[in-house]
């Protein structure tokens, strides 16, 4: 019951995608092997210069396998990872796999008490992560006491002379770490000899790994997935992307992240790509990564994008070799989208920077615009056995063609269901009369007679003001368009009268000797182009906007800043 009729209107956009994918029945170690045994002398990741192909990978991954085995790591056991982009987070992630444990991966920043949460809702009893972050792993207090603790160092796997460099900018200022009997350092035991273990007998249905949603105003929830979901997923953004073996992809986006974990690594690695590791998150490297690397795939959020096209260095590069870009995780406003492809076709390549669609709870990505087309505003159309559809907000009914609803999903990439939580489950996961279970997603938006699908907002955040909703990206992709602003978050306050008000923080395109003069004058710019309740009432100027872990704006924290600062008379 789950694959997608051949009626479904977006199938005739397809071009040379299939409609339909045969997904291997394997665990994502074994299709790991699998790339091993085709690809042996692909390169499989490169990590600062530093190299290695999957015969060597596979390798890595088995004497992993060993050493986790040797500290007590147990089938169906859980292994907190808690690491940037590293090769050793690819390499225990994976190993983990192949012992038949499940990884959960979690922000290299996570406070102490976040660890906590996150050891309690896992069970973990080892974690690894870098040296630099032992503090608050150690400080952690969970329940069940944790029997060892794997540290790597950036410089595992580092040359000499950049092991060097890397100690005199960031390694010295590390603190000692001695008098913890539960460390054991990575490139100790994966020299060390342990005994040899075998693959655990799992299947594609057992869960894979446990990503946790971003929780702001409450804990994160744990987000079971299982080996099918990741191979699915897989396959399916590789085959609507072109990716094939000796491509390679820049991995920005953290591994902690569905994106970056599904796609620029995983995705990756099953199709004989190479995946670029980047474990820090900022513009101005990856713009020096691109230059120097000539990645033929780039995917990140619209603030990466934005920054991209303002790099002074990039405008002059050769950039012939960028076949694709997507764009996820936010609202992609339009401005971004011409500056960044502008961009590109100066440096002699030629692509659409497209906008996508997904959630965690799908691994990722689940729809996005084809290669080949574009049309404003849409979030592109469902992958190959994906099935997507526009119901009422609070019901089962499909609303009309056109009419706005929420987004819900269908097919191999979702979850196996939140982490002990069967309530949450059952609410996001429901079989519809159709016979199908569908992910009722949260989001609000609409399909138009061709199949292809907008984006609305995040239920959560659409504004009620006055009566009417109010769409935060629709107005942030009208200031945007205004040269005075070079980023813009909106949000909604309280407002005694309006339940509602609409507020604008703006970080300018150029320094203003007369904020007063330039928030008025975008006042009058939007009134002239949305209805009037959809118009801020207030401009706040800022240097920059707050950001989540993963590079998005982070509203909440703005509406926090705007309480606080109202409540001090500011």
């Amino acid at each position: 019951m789950n694959s997608v009729p051949d009626s479904a209107p977006w199938l005739r956009h397809y071009g040379s995608v299939p409609a339909h994918l045969a997904y291997p029945e394997r665990t994502l170690f074994q299709m790991i092997a699998a790339s091993a045994a085709r690809w042996p002398d692909g390169i499989a990741w490169d990590f600062f210069d530093r190299r290695r192909s999957y015969r060597q990978l596979l390798g890595d991954i088995d004497a992993c396998a060993n050493a986790l085995a040797a500290l007590g790591l147990r089938r169906n056991d859980r292994l907190l990872i808690s690491m940037p982009t590293t090769p050793q987070a690819v390499i225990a992630f994976y190993a983990a796999n192949k012992l038949g444990a499940v990884p959960a991966l979690i922000h290299p920043l996570s406070t102490a008490l976040e660890i906590e949460h996150y050891l309690d809702a896992t069970g973990a009893e080892l974690v690894l992560t870098l040296d630099a972050f032992h503090g608050n792993v150690a400080a952690a207090k969970p329940r069940r006491a944790l029997r060892a603790i794997l540290l790597a160092r950036i410089g595992d796997y580092l040359s000499p002379l950049q092991k060097a460099g890397f100690w005199w900018r960031k390694g010295r200022h590390i603190a000692r770490i001695a008098g913890d009997a539960r460390v054991h350092w990575w490139r100790d035991v994966m020299r060390a000899p342990h005994a040899l273990v075998d693959a655990a007998e799992s299947n594609a249905q057992t869960p894979a790994a446990i990503l946790f949603s971003g929780g702001t105003t409450a804990l994160p929830k744990g987000i079971v997935l299982s080996n099918h979901n990741f191979v699915a997923q897989g396959l399916q953004t590789t085959t609507w992307g072109g990716i094939r073996a000796g491509d390679s992809i820049l991995a920005i986006l953290p591994i902690f992240h569905g994106f970056g974990l599904g796609v620029c690594v995983n995705a990756a690695l099953m199709t004989g790509a190479t995946s670029i590791l980047v474990p820090t998150f900022d513009a101005a490297s990856v713009a020096q990564l691109i230059r120097r690397k000539r990645p033929t795939y780039l995917v990140g959020v619209p603030t990466l994008f934005a920054a991209l096209s303002r790099d002074a260095g990039l405008a002059r590069a050769d950039l012939s070799s960028l076949r694709a870009a997507f764009c996820g995780a936010d609202t992609l406003p339009r401005p971004v989208k011409e500056s960044f492809e502008a961009l590109v076709a100066k440096g002699g390549g030629k692509l659409r920077l497209l906008e996508g669609y997904g959630l965690t709870e799908a691994v990722t990505a689940v729809m996005a615009m084809p290669l080949d087309q574009y049309r404003e505003g849409s979030i592109g159309l469902p992958f190959p056995d994906m099935a997507a559809k526009i119901c009422l907000p609070g019901s089962e009914q499909e609303a009309p063609v056109g009419s706005e609803g929420e987004i819900c999903i269908a097919g191999p990439d979702l979850m196996l269901g939140y982490l002990d939580d069967p309530d949450a489950t059952r609410h996001a996961l429901r079989r519809h009369a159709d016979g199908r279970v569908w992910l009722h997603t949260g989001d609000l938006g609409r399909q138009d007679a061709d199949g292809f699908f907008y984006f609305s907002v995040r239920l959560k955040r659409m504004i009620k003001s006055s009566g009417f909703n109010v769409y935060p990206a629709q107005v942030e992709a009208v200031l945007v368009g205004h040269p005075l602003v070079a980023e813009v978050c909106v949000i909604g306050v309280p407002d005694p009268e309006q339940i509602e008000r609409v507020v604008a923080y703006v970080v300018p395109a150029h320094p203003s000797d007369n904020e007063q003069r330039d928030a008025q004058n975008l006042i009058a710019y939007c009134r002239e182009h949305m209805i009037k309740w959809s118009c801020p009432r207030e401009i706040r100027f800022c240097h920059d906007l707050p950001k989540t872990r993963v590079g998005k704006t982070d509203y909440r924290n703005l509406q926090q800043q705007y309480q606080e600062q109202t409540q001090g008379g500011n």
